[in-house]
């Protein structure tokens, strides 16, 4: 019976689609073991998961995440969030594993890591033979560097034409020595506390040192990169199963031929809603469309007045709502995207923290959608958006092309595969 050993960062959406792989490999009878924050043990243990706490030091509540004193935005602020979120936590990270992954008398046959987690590219720095295989499940954009596309954190997609290599080359080397240097000087660091050398790798090609990349998407979403370094396989978004729960007595609306525009900021981003969430019920006030709004467990009160055309609720079965819907406002989760895509919805999206605007991006770059460029757009900008969506079927068409894509992934098949073959010690492809 193989044993996984699963691991992520306590963020409500890096652990989500692990525990649908978690849930997946213990139904094929498989041993699992699930190593991350201490709220989400029951959840873990729904799985059939052996759940594994992190440690203090490696733990914390994502939902306060949003309450911090407010940062500076863009490159600054991702350097901030790439520190305390996930470098700081690194190294008592990768004694949780390597007390399970090496040290144990009964270690598992593979260790598959949320790509944040950084103290599985610790792990994958002793020598292979004294450590199992380990995988990154990418539940976040791909951060590889390339020569064909930007690099990660400035959410500019490739251009066409002989351009693109040189002004990648100029970004690349802008980003490394000066945006993210001193994070990369606390990563080697870190490297040399632990092997006593550096990283060897750029921080955000830390995918490279491990034995393979499973991205959760799709290529169509994806830029293309021809020097991955790494070998990566798409395996589409790992989809969470059928929502219970009672319905709002206002869901048969959504069956009145109206346009069903959704708007959400997700379970974190949520504490202020004037970001996106009010913005789009006052664009959206006069339209023909019917406006529903998910607070992701906010209590309603706080959007305020709604007009007559905006239903709202904290949470509803995704599964049920996203068939009926036409549009969806969203402010760049990777998972919700990838949930919309696999429903061939297209998006408007407005995302400025994290790595939204890089998903943000890739929606209009995969013209699947519209990318506002802000996290707080005006309401004149949103009305525009959602009436270009509606209003011009490449978007549906578009995304109805990426439905198609994500319905023929394998999902945990590919994933599985790309495990076994790691197992029998097979050298995978590159890229």
């Amino acid at each position: 019976m193989p044993h996984h050993l699963l691991a992520s960062v306590p963020i409500h959406g890096h652990v989500t689609p692990l525990l649908a792989i978690a849930a997946d490999l213990a139904g094929r009878g498989d041993r699992v073991t699930f190593l991350t924050g201490r709220r989400f043990a029951d959840a873990v243990a729904a799985t059939g998961a052996e759940f594994l706490p992190l440690p203090a030091e490696a733990d914390y509540d994502d939902r306060l995440l949003a309450e911090r004193e407010p940062g500076p935005g863009g490159i600054a602020g991702l350097r901030r969030d790439i520190t305390d979120t996930f470098l700081r936590p690194a190294r008592a990270q990768y004694d949780a594993l390597h007390a399970r992954a090496v040290a144990s008398s009964a270690p598992p046959d593979v260790v598959i890591a949320d790509p944040t987690f950084i103290g599985a590219a610790l792990l994958a720095a002793h020598d292979r033979e004294h450590r199992p295989p380990v995988v990154s499940a990418g539940v976040v954009p791909l951060t590889l560097s390339s020569a064909a596309v930007a690099p990660f954190g400035l959410a500019r997609a490739p251009l066409r034409g002989p351009l693109n290599r040189p002004r990648n080359a100029v970004l690349h080397a802008v980003v490394r020595r000066l945006m993210f240097a001193p994070v990369q000087a606390d990563l080697d660091a870190l490297f040399r506390a632990v092997h006593g050398r550096p990283a060897g790798a750029f921080l955000f090609d830390l995918q490279r040192t491990l034995d393979a990349v499973v991205q959760l998407s799709v290529p169509g979403f994806e830029y293309p990169r021809p020097d991955a370094g790494v070998p990566i396989r798409f395996a589409g978004p790992i989809l969470p199963g059928t929502a219970g729960g009672e319905l709002p007595p206002w869901w048969d609306e959504l069956g009145t031929g109206r346009p069903v525009v959704l708007v959400t900021q997700g379970t974190i981003a949520n504490t202020d809603s004037t970001e996106l969430i009010r913005p789009t019920i006052d664009a959206l006030a006069g339209e023909d469309a019917l406006v529903v709004v998910t607070t992701g467990g906010r209590p309603i009160a706080e959007l305020g007045a709604l007009p007559g055309n905006v239903r709202a609720a904290e949470y509803l079965p995704y599964d049920r709502l996203f068939p009926l819907l036409a549009v969806f406002v969203t402010n760049g989760g990777y998972g919700g995207v990838q949930y919309a895509l696999a429903h061939g919805v297209p998006l408007v999206v407005a995302g400025a923290t994290e790595d939204k605007p890089e998903v943000a991006a890739r929606v209009a770059w995969s013209g699947t959608g519209i990318d506002l460029r802000t996290g707080r757009p005006t309401p004149a900008a949103l009305r525009r958006a959602v009436r270009t969506v509606l209003g011009e079927p490449r978007y549906r068409t578009a995304a109805a092309g990426l439905a198609g894509e994500i319905a023929a992934a394998r999902g945990v098949d590919e994933l599985v595969a790309v495990v076994d073959a790691l197992r029998r010690g097979e050298r995978l492809p590159i890229g």
